[in-house]
């Protein structure tokens, strides 16, 4: 059999359509931040991070195309407006990158989890190496500069321990063991991705151009917030440190850099990860109270959600992905 004649499967096409769609929203982003930043050394970093995802760009749309797929329309310049003020600092450039290559690393390791065909692998397998790149790129900088925010400190006891209590899930009334080291990493992660989500919230209220948009951004702003208020309790009342926010790197700009589609789509990509993220939060938690926050947290990104996809339709601004064949309709046609 040959490897390269293989069809692409229904989950390798719809793989190849969102790495697309997501490569180009944040290809904008990056465009316009590369315009806007002053340190050199980041700089540097967002120009390779163009370097790449170009050289990606080109193949996936060898990848869609010869599959007989049309390329998805996804963002391009027109979704790009050139000129306008600075909205951010350059550390939250960086931090954005860095979080967003977070993002571009867990992608490519579904994508390549799903992938069967050979050139499809090895694809993945280099965007994956790149994207790892990236990441040791941006934390080197981030601690050069005294910016990494380092997750709490646990420290070592004199020997291995077993849970010899049936209390060790009770997390209310002030009767809950401390946090395990296995439940700060998903509340640590996900505060981190809830700030960079309502810090671009903040900045995308003040400048998206639709009544509907400038809202939408509003409240999913209060909706990060209530999410980080709920993760940061747990933690502070452990005397656990807490990220800090990132709000003041926004400037008082209220020219849009962006179309308003691009806004909607970014916030809404954000939303649906961070679902994903909260369910292996929720997954690793044994604490109640930890449990029930996750709950809390997943129904409030779910009314996000709903609210996004409202505002896309009505505005044609969600493009539909490849669907499989509807053979009720094909059967009628005869």
């Amino acid at each position: 059999m040959n490897k390269e004649k293989l069809k692409l499967t229904s989950s390798e096409i719809g793989s190849l359509w969102g790495q697309y769609m997501n490569g180009t929203m944040t290809d904008i982003i990056n465009r316009y931040m590369l315009s806007i930043i002053e340190d050199k050394a980041i700089k540097a970093i967002f120009q390779g991070a163009i370097n790449t995802f170009a050289k990606q760009k080109k193949q996936l749309v060898f990848f869609i195309e010869n599959e007989g797929f049309p390329v998805p329309i996804g963002f391009n310049e027109s979704d790009l407006n050139k000129g306008t003020k600075r909205l951010f600092s350059d550390i939250f450039c960086l931090n954005y990158l860095h979080i967003m290559t977070i993002h571009g690393l867990v992608g490519h390791t579904t994508s390549f989890g799903i992938a069967v065909r050979e050139d499809l692998r090895y694809f993945y397998d280099s965007c994956d190496t790149d994207g790892k790149k990236m990441y040791h790129q941006t934390i080197d900088l981030l601690l050069k500069k005294g910016d990494f925010q380092r997750d709490p400190y646990c420290y070592p006891g004199e020997s291995p321990e077993f849970i010899t209590t049936k209390d060790f899930t009770d997390g209310f009334f002030g009767k809950g063991r401390r946090l395990a080291s296995t439940e700060i990493i998903g509340m640590s992660l996900n505060i981190k991705k809830s700030i960079l989500a309502k810090t671009l919230c903040v900045a995308f209220s003040q400048v998206a151009q639709s009544k509907d948009v400038r809202k939408f951004m509003t409240d999913s702003q209060k909706i990060a917030e209530a999410n980080i208020k709920s993760f940061s309790k747990i933690l502070d009342d452990d005397n656990l440190s807490v990220p800090k926010s990132w709000e003041t790197e926004v400037t008082t700009s209220t020219e849009s850099p962006f179309s308003d589609k691009l806004l909607m789509y970014h916030i809404g990509f954000l939303s649906q990860v961070a679902q994903g993220y909260y369910g292996k939060g929720l997954a690793s938690a044994m604490r109640t109270d930890i449990l029930t926050a996750y709950e809390r947290v997943i129904l409030r990104n779910l009314r996000v959600t709903q609210k996004w996809y409202k505002i896309m339709v009505e505005n044609k601004w969600l493009e539909q992905q490849p669907l499989v064949p509807n053979r009720q309709e094909l059967s009628r046609e005869k």
